[in-house]
């Protein structure tokens, strides 16, 4: 009986052990999940990068964008009208909720773009990461696609200086160096979008104006052919000079909160089709022109 006690003793202090053992490695898991995230999401890419095909005639299309760009994917019918049309359209969110497939599932994991941040400091990080055939970065993962769509979100035009502006311009002269390296991919950049009245002055927003303005200028696109820029600003920004609302967000596409600079529903149900239909033909003109 004794030899019996024994034997329990020790099978149930082994338990224990085991049982302390997993608790503490849960522990340290937990302790350092921002820390590991990072290496299970390029576990998750490079498993599922197989999936991702790229395609002769670039229909293989990566949003990457942070709230308004989610916004205006699902109220706009983005997915659905690059469905309809035969694209394969994928998105990625901040990086918590990452990639999103064509069928509007989750991926279950994210590129990580670095330090979750679109802003341009934020995608001149992104670029200027080194390319690998595997996506074991945000930049191979993005070059898994044969379009990458990217933007800035409404913070950036609040542009308080003609040095924050010019800072902004050498950003995306970065990126557009980085592209010219990429030729048999298509990018397109889109202008960020205009911030409410109360979240900006007129000048901060004259300014996000000559931004937007410039990204869409032969300046920074001319002489370099897979580049585009979709002018989001303009889309969603009031255009009359004489209005005290000059290049802040329209009336009608504010929301009801007052502060908010996400562009309402009635915004992205008008934008969202445009969105599709230009992304289609830069994907057309520049098929057209790389098989001249």
């Amino acid at each position: 009986m004794r030899q019996l006690a024994r034997k329990r003793g020790l099978v149930f202090g082994l338990a224990a052990l085991i049982v302390l053992g997993g608790a503490l490695t849960l522990g340290v898991a937990w302790r350092y999940r921002h820390r590991l995230r990072p290496a299970y999401d390029m576990t998750r890419a490079v498993l599922d990068g197989g999936q991702i095909e790229r395609t002769a005639d670039y229909r293989n299309v990566l949003f990457v964008h942070h709230s308004t760009g989610h916004n205006l994917i699902a109220q706009g019918n983005v997915r659905e009208l690059f469905t309809e049309a035969g694209y394969a359209f994928w998105d990625h969110d901040y990086n918590p909720t990452g990639l999103t497939r064509p069928d509007g599932t989750p991926a279950g994991y994210s590129y990580n773009i670095p330090h979750d941040n679109t802003d341009p400091d934020g995608l001149a990080q992104l670029f200027a990461q080194r390319a690998y055939a595997w996506p074991v970065n945000a930049l191979s993962g993005a070059l898994q696609h044969d379009v990458i769509v990217f933007k800035s979100c409404f913070p950036v035009s609040d542009i308080a200086s003609q040095e924050q502006l010019e800072t902004y311009k050498r950003y995306y002269l970065g990126i557009r160096d980085v592209i010219d390296q990429h030729p048999d991919h298509l990018f397109i950049a889109m202008s960020p979008p205009p911030l409410v009245p109360e979240s900006t002055t007129p000048e901060n927003a004259v300014r996000a104006r000559e931004f937007a303005n410039w990204l869409t200028s032969d300046e920074y696109l001319s002489g370099h052919p897979n580049l585009y820029t979709f002018d989001f600003f303009d889309q969603l920004a009031e255009g009359d000079r004489a209005s005290p609302d000059y290049s802040t967000l329209r009336a009608a596409y504010r929301p009801e909160v007052e502060g908010d600079s996400h562009p309402n529903q009635l915004a992205n149900e008008t934008v969202g089709p445009r969105f599709v239909e230009f992304i289609i033909a830069s994907i057309e003109a520049f098929r057209t022109a790389d098989s001249g």
